[in-house]
């Protein structure tokens, strides 16, 4: 190891002499000037005469580091050897006497000496001590020694490993290292938590390959070694969580819960993992491992349930499906709400179905009887009732019967009035009076919401009263608003294609009005719909060049940031976009989700 000379740390010395001498004495005030000075040379005579006369322990540490520093290597020698000689059960001063031969040039004897001071420690309070000495003059060998030390005389069996593990970690060896945090969950389970929590830091942003190699492959060592300590594959599977290798965490969690019989428990809750992340593929296959340990498994019906959830997903959520995919997935829905039953527990299933019938097989009838049939189950709690109200009103709207949608919307505010779901009734009551164009009602309703205790109910009901009161606040001429209102409503009713058209009409009919940003990022949300994300691309560019200090400039800057950083995948171009949002509107919303995302595509550690 190389060779490092170090000053001896004066803490200690500082705060025993601010605390324990109220008013310090003249020599001691100018002893500690020129020593923060360094001017060690200054600082020597006082110390010295201090040591000598007033207190031999208060000034060890700075006397000898003066000593040190002005290489009066025989008198540090001398006093050190004395400071032995008084305290025989410290090995401490071993430690500096070691220092003293190592800044005098006589390597041979600090090795030596230090090794003599380890061999010095008789009792577990010394190891810590000893250790600490070690680790402040940068010996990480004779500090792992000492902790080894402590290990072989412990008298209550303390292993010292996570104090090993830092110094190992410390010193580069990333190998011995792991291997002490492994032996601990070799002999005690329960410090799992504090071994993630060690690991934590090697992934993610702070990703290092090279421990994560190391680790990867021990664990598989231990794993292979002795099958039956499935502690290891259970840190395998966080490992590999931790690093997103969903596949590699699936294979060990299958193997896991055969090994413990677990009956699919760790598998399902994998599954619930894949499908937050979007990993659908594989949180089919995990939900298919648990469907098939039979109808007899306590997770049977929840694994169906869950498994219908994530095909729907896997469907809606992209908008690149077939007629094909949609007709498929109706059939699984049917399948096995005729297994489990039309009742209180399935009606996660029966709105899911109701919603692939009503918005895209142009089922609206089937869907509709199906969510009257819900609402009607008895001992249905009205939380959930007013949730399919809500969905039926969606359908009812879909299929142009607008005002039957605003009772069922009425109803639900009126019963839930100051809860969340009563408040998206009412905005979604709103948003029929601005589809039909009574603009002055559906702002009073949105003023209302915009202080909505649901963080996304007040703001979309604040960008909806902004849309309307910037579109009439030059021309009072309603139309050109009207007919935008009329295209969202079609492209809710997935309409897409009429969307567009009535949306380039006002283009024409009313050419640079102050909905022409509107337009435009109208048209990217339908594009997006449909995973055309060039496409909407290109409408966002076109608000951020020509619309920029509009409405609309930072949605549509955050939007196209996003397509570049999880659609794209050019991560210089987002990490541009997310940094020009931040210059530019340093008031938006999205500031704080810009600046988070900026640092972690920069490389920065996120907590």
């Amino acid at each position: 190891m190389k060779k490092i000379k170090h000053i001896i740390p004066l803490f200690a010395f500082v705060f025993i002499h601010l605390h324990i001498y109220a008013q310090p004495s003249t020599d001691e005030q100018l002893a500690l000037q020129f020593y923060q000075n360094k001017e060690f040379d200054k600082a020597l005579d006082y110390y010295e005469k201090l040591y000598n006369k007033k207190s031999t322990q208060l000034f060890y540490t700075p006397y000898l580091n003066c000593l040190l520093q002005t290489k009066d290597f025989k008198k540090a020698e001398k006093i050190v050897k004395r400071q032995i000689k008084q305290n025989p059960d410290n090995p401490d001063y071993i430690v500096d006497l070691g220092a003293v031969y190592d800044h005098g040039d006589e390597p041979d004897k600090a090795k030596t000496t230090w090794e003599q001071a380890v061999k010095a420690i008789k009792f577990d309070e010394q190891v810590f001590a000893v250790a600490n000495s070690f680790l402040a003059i940068r010996q990480y060998d004779y500090a792992i020694g000492a902790y080894l030390r402590g290990r072989k005389i412990s008298q209550n069996g303390y292993p010292y490993s996570f104090e090993l593990a830092d110094v190992y970690n410390t010193k580069g060896d990333k190998l011995s290292m792991i291997n002490e945090y492994l032996d601990v969950l070799e002999s005690q389970d329960s410090y799992i938590q504090t071994v993630q929590n060690a690991l934590q830091t090697s992934f993610g942003n702070e990703a290092d390959s090279k421990q994560n190699q190391i680790l990867k492959t021990e664990l598989l060592k231990r794993i292979g070694k002795s099958p039956d300590k499935t502690i290891f594959s259970e840190l395998l599977i966080w490992m590999q969580i931790q690093q997103k290798d969903f596949e590699g965490a699936f294979i060990q969690a299958k193997a896991l819960d055969k090994r413990k019989k677990e009956e699919g428990v760790r598998v399902m809750n994998l599954a619930q993992l894949f499908a937050q992340n979007e990993s659908y593929d594989l949180a089919e296959k995990a939900y298919q491992y648990v469907i098939a340990k039979g109808s007899g498994n306590d997770l049977y019906i929840p694994a169906r349930m869950e498994l219908l959830n994530v095909l729907y997903l896997k469907i809606v959520s992209k908008g690149n499906y077939t007629a094909t995919d949609l007709t498929e997935l109706e059939k699984n829905y049917q399948i096995t709400i005729n297994e489990l039953g039309k009742s209180v527990s399935t009606v996660p299933l029966l709105k899911n179905l109701a919603h692939l019938q009503g918005f895209y097989l142009n089922k609206s009838n089937d869907a509709i009887a199906l969510l009257e049939e819900a609402i009607r189950f008895p001992q249905l709690d009205l939380h959930t009732q007013a949730d399919l109200k809500l969905e039926l009103a969606d359908i009812l709207l879909m299929t142009g019967d607008i005002w039957e949608a605003s009772l069922r919307y009425s109803q639900v505010e009126k019963t839930f009035k100051h809860d969340a779901i009563g408040q998206e009734a009412k905005f979604r009551n709103a948003k029929i009076a601005y589809y039909t164009g009574d603009f002055k009602w559906a702002q009073a309703q949105l003023d209302v919401l915009k202080g909505a205790t649901a963080k996304l109910i007040a703001n979309d009901a604040m960008d909806l009263s902004l849309l309307i009161s910037d579109a009439l606040a030059i021309d009072t001429n309603v139309a050109p608003l009207k007919i935008f209102a009329r295209a969202d409503l079609l492209a809710f009713q997935n309409k897409d294609e009429q969307a567009m058209i009535t949306l380039d009409s006002i283009n024409t009919l009313f050419p640079n009005h102050a909905l022409a940003d509107d337009i435009l990022y109208k048209k990217a949300q339908i594009e997006l719909k449909h995973a055309k994300y060039t496409e909407a691309a290109a409408f966002l560019e076109n608000i951020v060049k020509n619309y920029g200090d509009d409405i609309l400039g930072d949605d549509a800057l955050f939007k196209l940031a996003d397509l570049n950083e999880n659609q794209f995948k050019n991560i210089d171009k987002a990490k541009e976009l997310y940094q020009q949002l931040m210059e530019k509107y340093p008031g938006s919303l999205y500031v704080v989700e810009a600046r988070k995302r900026y640092r972690k595509l920069r490389g920065d550690r996120i907590n």
